[in-house]
């Protein structure tokens, strides 16, 4: 395997299990009996997460469509 390949998949797997850590974390603030929040809170919590989500995603798709093949009208 290339270098590239390489540091891609360690670095993806750190990435990854951290962000689902942090989002097993965030899961836990439901807890009523520790915290006070509204639905609205809940709401811009998920509407942030899913925004940077498809960001993220987005950019994995402008990747792929940046062949540098030749420009047409």
């Amino acid at each position: 395997m290339d270098a590239k390949r390489e540091k891609f998949i360690r670095l993806a797997e750190q990435r990854v299990n951290r962000s689902l850590n942090d989002l097993r974390l965030i899961g836990n603030l439901s807890n009523r009996n520790a915290y006070t929040f509204t639905d609205d809170d809940v709401k811009k919590i998920f509407k942030t997460l899913q925004k940077e989500l498809d960001q993220a995603k987005a950019r994995f798709a402008d990747a792929d469509n940046s062949s540098g093949g030749d420009f047409k009208l």
